[in-house]
């Protein structure tokens, strides 16, 4: 049998629609073959290839769609709920023809912003975040918001608040959002501690700022601080595991330290269950009101039974 190898060149390494095959006379039957799948109606791609459902609808968009809504924040890399990511695709046309496939819904807008990302034409960043609007919930919606006016760089602020379409079902949600999103959150589980400690009334700290000792030598990055205290609150990701990584962040917390920060460490467990780390925080605050240093012993203990949680 012949394999996928042998198509025409258009056909052999990337999804392709059926009639474009049949028209460069490929024969119906070879389209049927086992080597090669269809993973919407009417496109073929090699077998086994894990071709994306974004990359097999992208071969059949008209020239007047594009990806919009969650699809959208998917192409331009943001993070998004795995339920979220593995539901319907959203395509918006201009036209009155909305698309109507399986496992896609379709939408309608006269005039909006189109970007080209990835060579497929899709909503621009703060466009896509104003439609998610409603799909996600508000901690979604704001660690979206987030990772658009972040590191990403592929939004502001301001272009945020300009997309919330006056009078849109979706506008009052925006709008919550778009007041808790912050510009220095650096990965989705920061935005969720910050709103979490902000939600259970600590004040809003600052986000992901260098720390330097008395001397102005650097000591290290911290994700969330409160500067004025010396309290900093630290996500510990799995890489943190890493023997490198974990001998690297010993000798940083040893600087931390020594120089009077109270560091708290979490981890993902601590987003479901994050009353132990209200309590810590909660008690690094009152070893802090005073503005002093002279509970040594209680910080250390602190510090220490958070660093065995780690």
């Amino acid at each position: 049998m012949r394999d996928a190898s042998h198509l025409p060149d258009p056909f052999r390494h990337a999804p392709f629609r059926v009639r474009d095959a049949l028209a460069r006379h490929v024969p119906a039957g070879r389209l049927r073959r086992r080597d090669l799948e269809s993973p919407v109606h009417g496109v073929r791609t090699r077998a086994g290839s894990a071709t994306s459902r974004i990359d097999a609808i992208a071969v059949v968009l008209r020239i007047d769609q594009h990806f919009s809504h969650t699809s959208a924040a998917v192409i331009w890399g943001a993070p998004l709920p795995s339920a979220v990511r593995e539901g319907p695709l959203h395509v918006t046309s201009t036209s009155d023809t909305a698309m109507r496939r399986n496992g896609v819904v379709g939408h309608r807008s006269a005039a909006p912003d189109v970007r080209q990302r990835g060579g497929k034409r899709v909503s621009a960043p703060a466009q896509a975040w104003f439609e998610c609007a409603g799909i996600l919930d508000l901690v979604d919606l704001v660690v979206l918001g987030d990772h658009f006016v972040g590191r990403s760089g592929l939004s502001t602020v301001d272009e945020l608040a300009n997309a919330i379409r006056p009078g849109a079902r979706a506008s009052r949600a925006a709008r919550a959002a778009l007041a808790l999103v912050r510009v220095g959150a650096e990965s989705a589980m920061e935005t969720r501690f910050r709103l979490a400690v902000v939600h259970a009334g600590f004040a809003e700290p600052q986000l992901n700022i260098d720390v330097l000792d008395e001397a102005g030598v650097f000591l290290g990055r911290v994700d969330m601080a409160w500067p004025e205290y010396r309290i900093a609150l630290e996500y510990d990701g799995d890489h943190h595991r890493e023997q490198e990584t974990f001998r690297h962040d010993q000798r940083r917390r040893n600087g931390f330290e020594v120089n009077g920060w109270l560091v708290i460490h979490v981890t993902a467990a601590d987003a479901a269950r994050p009353a132990v780390m209200f309590e810590r925080l909660r008690q690094a605050f009152v070893l802090r009101a005073g503005g002093t240093r002279r509970n040594l012993d209680a910080e250390r203990a602190l510090l220490a039974d958070s660093d065995r949680r780690v």
